[in-house]
Formats: structure tokens, C-alpha cells, sequence
């Protein structure tokens, strides 16, 4: 058996598309906000992404770029500058942020407004009473693919690695609210028996930054396997999931080209939400 690949980029492209068409018959200015603080390639690499992303669709851009020794107070002036900059409708601060950064800070310093990420504490609790409007982008990246495939989500087992406030944690929340009613399991560096959760697992998200942790011969015949984590090794983009679990498994993302081409995708698609 041969697992269907779920394309990342393919279904970015189509949301991409009708986000620039409704960009364009709206005939609103839209500005994406981006704080980067150091010169991490990855982050770089991805905020450069972000912006090449807003040039499709017609999306202005703003970019602030910190150096890696900027104080915490200077990174919240350089939020609350984008708070009040008219021609910004949303933003974001690209993460992790330097140790010394107390992250959470920076985060509610946010206009819950503009708040494009949807990281904000009182997005993330508006989140948890179901009342959500902004949905944090990897989460509902990794619902726009599973509805796109069709997974069967209500009373399915679903397994979560990784208890992430970008990933984990809200994701799991969305998957168990109506009318998706799937049964998730939260797993974690503490967890007991994780291998036999993994082999009960209907859907396996794996979100843990470990290069190909997950090897074929863990998952239960037929899983739908979608594979969060991205490592970089001598060059290479690596998942949390070994490629030939694509044997095994009913659907696989694959990395590069599954859930982060869409991740960027809904960026946008908040910065759309939050206009509206």
C-alpha cells in the first residue's frame, strides 16, 4: 500500500488564488506586519516566504527586522508601532525569540485585531469557548488539509505529539469541539506508552521537531499521518516522520510541501479575517 499524498501546494495555491480574488473585489489595501529579531536562516527564510506570499495575492508588506541583542522593551515598541500603524491590518513576531525574551509578553502586547498569527492570549481563550475568529495559521492549516482529503475526524482517534501553543495545545481543542467531535489524545515527552497510542492512532499528528522520530513500522496500517516538525540537516528539510511511512499510512504530508506551504496560506487568509 501507498499512502496518498496530501499537496501542501497544491491546495495553497487554490486558497492563494481566492484570496487574491477576494483581495481584489474587496478593493481593500491590506499590509502584513512581520517582526524578525536575529538572523536564524530558518526564520529568515520563512518571513521572506510570508512576504513573497503577500506579493502574489497583492498583500503590502512591512517588514521589521531586529538584531538578535534587542532588548524586550524594544521588541514591544516594535509591536505596539505596528499597533498603530494604519497601513498595518494584521502582524506577527516571527518565533522563538531569543531566551532572554519573555515571549508570552511580546505575544499579548499584540492587538488581539491584529493579531494575524492568532497567538494572543485572548484570541487563544476566545479559542477555547468556541467563539474564535482568528485561528492559529499551522492548526488550521492542518484542518484545511484534512477537510481537503475528506479524513473521517468524528470519533476517530486522534493522536497529537507535541503540546506546542502554536500547534499542540490549540489544535487539539479545535479537533474535539462540534461539529469535528474527534476523541484526541495530547502526547508529550512524559507520556507513558506512547507507542502503543501511536499504534491505536485513526490520525497521527506528530509536531516535535525530531527528525524522522516516527518509522514505519509504528503506525497502524491505513493512518492518516500528517507530519508537522521540520529539522535541518546538511541542507536538507527533514520531518518528524520517516518518508517511507508513506508505505503504511492511508494519506501522508509530506516535508517539504505539505503543512507548511498551507501554514503560510492561512496567514493570509487571517489577515483576510481580520479586514473583514
Amino acid at each position: 500500500m501507498s499512502a496518498v499524498i496530501m499537496d501542501g501546494k497544491k491546495l495553497a495555491k487554490q486558497t492563494k488564488d481566492g484570496i487574491a480574488a477576494q483581495i481584489k473585489q474587496s478593493n481593500k489595501k491590506l499590509g502584513l506586519g512581520t517582526i524578525l529579531v536575529g538572523d536564524d536562516p530558518g526564520s529568515l527564510a520563512y518571513v521572506e516566504g510570508k512576504h513573497s506570499d503577500c506579493a502574489e495575492v497583492g498583500i503590502n508588506s512591512i517588514r521589521v527586522e531586529l538584531p538578535k541583542t534587542v532588548s524586550e522593551q524594544e521588541i514591544i515598541k516594535a509591536v505596539n508601532d505596528l499597533n498603530n500603524n494604519p497601513e498595518c491590518t494584521g502582524f506577527i513576531v516571527q518565533l522563538p525569540l531569543p531566551k532572554s525574551v519573555n515571549t508570552e509578553k511580546v505575544l499579548l502586547a499584540i492587538d488581539p485585531k491584529k493579531d494575524a498569527d492568532g497567538l494572543n492570549p485572548v484570541n487563544l481563550g476566545s479559542l477555547v469557548l468556541s467563539a474564535n475568529k482568528v485561528i492559529p495559521c499551522t492548526p488550521k492549516a492542518i484542518l484545511a488539509l484534512l477537510n481537503e482529503y475528506k479524513i473521517k475526524l468524528s470519533g476517530s482517534k486522534v493522536l497529537i505529539i507535541g503540546r506546542g501553543t502554536t500547534v499542540g495545545r490549540p489544535l487539539s481543542i479545535l479537533l474535539s469541539q462540534k461539529p469535528i467531535d474527534a476523541t484526541i489524545t495530547l502526547a508529550h515527552s512524559a507520556t507513558n506508552n506512547l507507542m502503543d497510542l501511536i499504534k491505536e492512532a485513526d490520525v497521527l499528528v506528530v509536531a516535535i521537531g525530531v527528525a524522522n522520530f516516527i518509522k514505519s513500522n509504528m503506525v497502524k496500517p491505513g493512518c492518516t499521518v500528517v507530519d508537522v516538525g521540520i529539522t535541518r540537516e546538511d541542507g536538507k528539510l527533514l520531518g518528524d516522520v520517516d518518508p517511507a511511512v508513506a508505505q503504511v499510512a492511508a494519506y501522508f504530508t509530506p516535508t517539504p510541501g505539505g503543512v507548511g506551504p498551507m501554514t503560510r496560506a492561512m496567514l493570509l487568509s487571517n489577515l483576510l479575517e481580520l479586514a473583514k
